[in-house]
């Protein structure tokens, strides 16, 4: 072989090894691409869903003063809150910036503690007006939380891919940041409610043995006699039709006498 065939040979492994990098820095960067465009899209429709609170909560703060006025310190923050959260909206780009994350999580801790705060208000609870905020609230937090889970799963992915080897090379030459996770931080949203059936047990026991202690157990009366107030007995008041007794060994025809033949 000779040394101009060896050189030849020698170029094109070097394309080929080039051509191979190359392939797959293109994949690498398409792949972040999409993954970055994917959380776009979800987040969108996250900020659609947040946007509608937005208009809703001025109406049940208003809706609330009406009956709960003396609740004026927790509307006035529902209020600052969801302003506070309306204008982080404003610089945020395609992506939550973490005070945007963040304000929007406190306006959601003070939603949360208004509508527990006007169930003391039992002529609020019967409000129209009311109950029909609090229903597309309710469905507008619903969705707000589907779109979280979905939100996060494709962020979990995308930063998974920023931080591994080799899409990290990619990542670091075209400026791939990671993005940030919308997630509920507050112990209270996440601790589960506490249900004890203990006061319920006890309640019960104490009504039966009050129903029991009343009037005390009932004595039943002896053998062959008849009931103190007649409660216990012959209802028809007739007398009751006495049965021949049989001995060991008699047969149901003439009682000690011989069998039936």
């Amino acid at each position: 072989m000779s040394a101009g065939t060896i050189v030849l040979i020698i170029v094109i492994v070097i394309v080929l090894i080039i051509v191979a990098l190359g392939l797959g820095a293109v994949g690498a960067y398409n792949g972040l691409v999409r993954a970055r465009n994917t959380i776009q899209e979800s987040w969108r429709q996250i900020d659609v869903e947040l946007q509608r609170r937005y208009e809703l909560i001025p109406n049940l703060v208003e809706t609330v003063k009406g009956f709960a006025d003396q609740e004026r310190g927790v509307l006035e923050d529902v209020t600052r809150l969801r302003n506070q959260a309306a204008a982080a909206r404003g610089n945020d780009g395609d992506m939550p910036s973490p005070a945007r994350a963040e304000a929007e999580e406190q306006l959601s801790g003070a939603v949360r503690n208004l509508l527990v705060t006007v169930e003391a208000y039992p002529d609020l609870k019967s409000n129209g007006n009311f109950v029909e905020l609090q229903r597309q609230l309710a469905e507008t937090e619903d969705r707000i939380a589907a779109g979280r889970r979905y939100y996060n799963a494709n962020v979990r992915v995308y930063n998974t891919k920023i931080e591994s080897f080799p899409t990290n090379v990619i990542a670091g030459m075209f400026k791939f940041e990671r993005a940030t996770y919308f997630e509920v931080t507050e112990p209270d949203a996440r601790q589960a409610p506490q249900v004890s059936f203990g006061d319920r047990s006890g309640q019960q026991d104490g009504q039966g043995a009050a129903t029991t202690g009343q009037d005390g157990p009932r004595a039943l009366p002896e053998q062959g006699q008849p009931p103190a107030d007649g409660s216990i007995g012959n209802p028809s008041g007739e007398q009751a039709q006495s049965f021949p007794q049989y001995e060991a060994g008699d047969q149901p025809g003439k009682p000690g006498g011989d069998p039936l033949r």
